[in-house]
């Protein structure tokens, strides 16, 4: 029990760091990077933290790595490379910067449209065939985080929502494994659509270092 109050001392003190904080990463591409075989201890203690019970499935994105591992019912799945913020790590609106903690999966946006679907203010305007937005920021599909950790990724300057936090595609898949977002999860398109598919709202998202 004292190991465990250390742990999640350690991280609220990492975590309590205002502003941006850049991360080295590992560009692992298409090695695969070793998840633990149930959810991490990290997360599990957010949950008891918050009171919260852990979903289904949760999907967990380590940015050091810049990949995302699905676990279900607490059991180690599937990964995926991702692409976090190129600014590093942060929690506050205008930072540019990935938020960590838990979240969920609020709304999905994007259902039934053709992968390369660019979005603009999560409506439909165009697709990447087209050369004017074949570099678009937002495709594909959408899913909207919520922070679940009050003070901290909800409500006030660091609400996750309120910044437009997602999931979703980029017209550059190519940059998938490295930094390259303005604050969101990037995942390339068949992982996203099959993640979107199967992923229901209320979908716990746990973001780690």
């Amino acid at each position: 029990m004292r190991e465990r109050f250390i742990v999640a001392t350690v991280m609220m003190l990492m975590l309590a760091v205002p502003g941006c904080t850049s991360l080295r990463y590992h560009n692992r591409m298409n090695q695969t990077v070793k998840f633990p075989e149930t959810l991490p201890e990290t997360c599990l203690l957010a949950c008891e933290r918050l009171k919260l019970s852990p979903t289904h499935y949760v999907f967990v994105i380590q940015i050091s790595t810049q990949t995302a591992a699905l676990y279900a019912d607490g059991h180690y799945d599937s990964q995926y490379r991702c692409s976090t913020s190129r600014y590093g790590i942060g929690q506050t609106e205008g930072s540019n910067c990935t938020p960590l903690g838990l979240h969920q999966i609020a709304e999905k946006i994007g259902a039934g449209e053709p992968p390369g679907t660019v979005f603009k203010s999560r409506e439909v305007v165009g697709h990447t065939s087209d050369p004017r937005y074949a570099d678009a920021k937002i495709t594909t599909r959408i899913l909207w985080l919520d922070g679940l950790d009050p003070g901290f990724n909800r409500g006030g300057s660091v609400d996750s929502h309120a910044r437009y936090i997602y999931i979703h595609g980029t017209g550059n898949q190519s940059s998938i494994g490295e930094p390259a977002s303005s604050g969101c999860t990037h995942l390339a398109d068949p992982d996203l659509l099959k993640l979107f598919d199967l992923l229901p709202s209320g979908t716990m998202v746990w973001i780690e270092r």
